[in-house]
């Protein structure tokens, strides 16, 4: 045992297959000889946080994550890159199996997959010059080699996995990587990596590197800033699984940048953090110039304040994200409309949007129009929770938006408060907006009150997709007749269509194509498809002295 080489403070170790990093070397008091304080990379592997009989002897990162072990033969402190790679490459075929198990590095160990042919791969890349993307994920790596040595040998690798590793420090990874100058995409998830001793603004180590991943790595917002002086070309960041609270540091209280301004950096992943405070991430993001997509699925967010707050119609001009185009946040805490309306504020670029799995689109109460409102609030949206936003849904959407605020006893003030973008919708599909008056408020509630005049034209083919105003009146003239129809709002669309060629006593021959239209106030047409034929008709945003088309084809 007194033979051993006892390792220093922060050295990392794997012991029967697990991770850790040494936080004390020494005795411990009632007890004979040397002993290793861990912080074991899988807290579930510790014991107590480096505190034995009242005394605390290390710290640990992770609470409960530490333990002690003797050092033994059984310690491995890792292997240098090179030896790494022959060994993967090269040296050691896996067997007569024809799968293999691997893990997905960026993962966090959830997602273990079975490969077919891996050593007739490994075959094919044992010159390893011609290697190109390489992975050494879990394979003990503590070091570099030489100088120059990972030049001659591999000197055409673009991207590299080093995840579930034991590198100690950012001054290794970066004596790996200067020697690797085309060097593009690099994942450290699952190290613990100590900041920067030598590295110095220039270095050559990472000049061409655009794709970081640091997931499950501890690694604090404090700690990326410092790194990211030396990541000239970075363009996205994963710091996933990090146990982050905030990001705001202690040097900079007020969220000011430390290492300056970013303009290259435009993909921020914080994925399965602890992050609660909306408006304090995006102060963070401030000083990163280029940001177009963050990602915050999986964190605290339970409200979207109203800290941005520009003059009318600059929304975004003060926002440290509004060049957003892309922003991840399902799976969060969002409970309230409001919060959809105050977005916008934030992000008025925005494009895409998650929300899947939040309380507000979740809840029964919401489900069944929580799409479509969030469309009707961001007029931006192209694309949410990963499905495509199609005009003609975008207009449906809108419509119901309407229908839904017509029917709240608002004042006009009142709706501009709780909808900011009713005047602009209401405007956009022609809705009036008058206020309704006291004499329609107190009509008694009956029946034929109840009912609405819909003016619907027979017509032999479909109408235009949209005509000007000055040209909607000769097209419905041209139509063969039309007959105004008194109807619920609540009567669904297949119901209006079936009353709709009674009336006009079309033939079942021809009924089948017939297809019903809704005339816009801007002079659009939108086809009252099938797909939503079990809607009722204030869904669509028919009311009093709606215009409608009903077509058929001649035969």
């Amino acid at each position: 045992m007194a033979s051993l080489e006892l390792p220093s403070i922060g050295t990392r170790l794997s012991y029967s297959g697990h991770l850790g990093t040494v936080r004390f070397v020494g005795p411990v008091d009632g007890t004979q000889g040397v002993w290793l304080g861990v912080e074991w990379d899988d807290p579930k592997r510790g014991k107590h946080d480096g505190v034995k009989d009242g005394k605390r002897y290390f710290s640990c990162l992770v609470p409960n994550s530490g333990s002690f072990i003797r050092p033994s033969p059984a310690v491995s402190y890792g292997v240098s890159f090179l030896s790494a790679l022959t060994a993967k490459y090269i040296d050691i075929p896996h067997g007569d199996t024809a799968t293999e198990k691997i893990v997905l590095g960026s993962s966090n160990g959830a997602i273990e997959v079975e490969a077919v042919g891996l050593d007739k791969i490994r075959g094919k890349l044992a010159r390893l010059e011609r290697l190109r993307e390489v992975s050494l994920d879990g394979e003990c790596v503590s070091k570099a080699d030489l100088p120059g040595e990972i030049e001659r040998t591999c000197p055409g690798i673009r991207g590299l996995d080093l995840s579930k590793n034991l590198l100690p420090t950012w001054d290794v990874v970066a004596s790996i990587a200067t020697e690797l100058r085309d060097l593009r995409s690099l994942s450290l998830n699952q190290n613990r990596l100590r900041p920067p001793q030598l590295l110095r603004p220039g270095t050559t180590a990472f000049q061409r590197l655009e794709d970081l991943q640091l997931n499950g790595t501890l690694t604090t917002w404090d700690e990326f800033r410092t790194i990211l002086i030396y990541l000239p070309s970075l363009r996205t960041i994963e710091l996933g699984y990090n146990r982050l609270q905030n990001l705001v540091t202690e040097q900079d209280p007020q969220g000011s940048p430390r290492g300056g301004t970013n303009a290259t950096l435009h993909s921020v992943n914080l994925d399965s953090n602890n992050l609660d405070s909306f408006g304090d991430i995006c102060a963070a993001m401030r000083s990163l110039l280029g940001i177009r997509r963050l990602v915050l699925t999986s964190n605290y967010i339970a409200s979207i304040s109203s800290a941005v707050s520009p003059p009318e119609g600059q929304a975004g001009e003060d926002s440290p994200v509004g060049g957003l185009t892309h922003l991840a946040l399902a799976f969060n805490r969002l409970a309230d409309w409001h919060d959809i309306d105050t977005l916008t504020r934030w992000c008025p670029q925005l494009e895409s949007l998650t929300l899947a799995g939040n309380p507000l689109v979740e809840d029964p109460t919401h489900k069944p129009h929580a799409r479509s409102f969030t469309i009707a609030k961001v007029p931006s949206l192209r694309v949410l929770d990963g499905a495509t936003v199609t005009p003609k849904e975008r207009t449906d959407s809108e419509l119901l938006y309407l229908s839904y605020i017509s029917k709240q006893p608002l004042s006009d003030d009142a709706k501009r408060a709780a909808h900011p973008q009713w005047q602009a919708l209401c405007t956009k599909h022609g809705v009036s907006d008058a206020p309704t008056s006291s004499a329609t408020q107190e009509m008694p509630d009956t029946l034929s009150n109840r009912l609405i005049n819909v003016r619907i034209y027979h017509a032999t083919s479909a109408p235009p997709r949209s005509l000007p105003s000055a040209e909607v009146e000769d097209y419905l003239r041209g139509c063969r007749t039309n007959v105004s129809l008194r109807v619920l709002s609540t009567m669904t669309v297949r119901t209006f269509r079936l009353k709709a060629l009674k009336t006009f006593k079309i033939p079942k021959t021809q009924q089948n194509a017939a297809k019903l239209w809704m005339l816009l106030r801007d002079g659009q047409f939108v086809e009252m498809d099938e797909e939503y034929a079990g809607r009722d008709l204030s869904w669509w945003g028919v009311e009093e002295n709606t215009l409608c088309v009903i077509s058929t084809s001649e035969q």
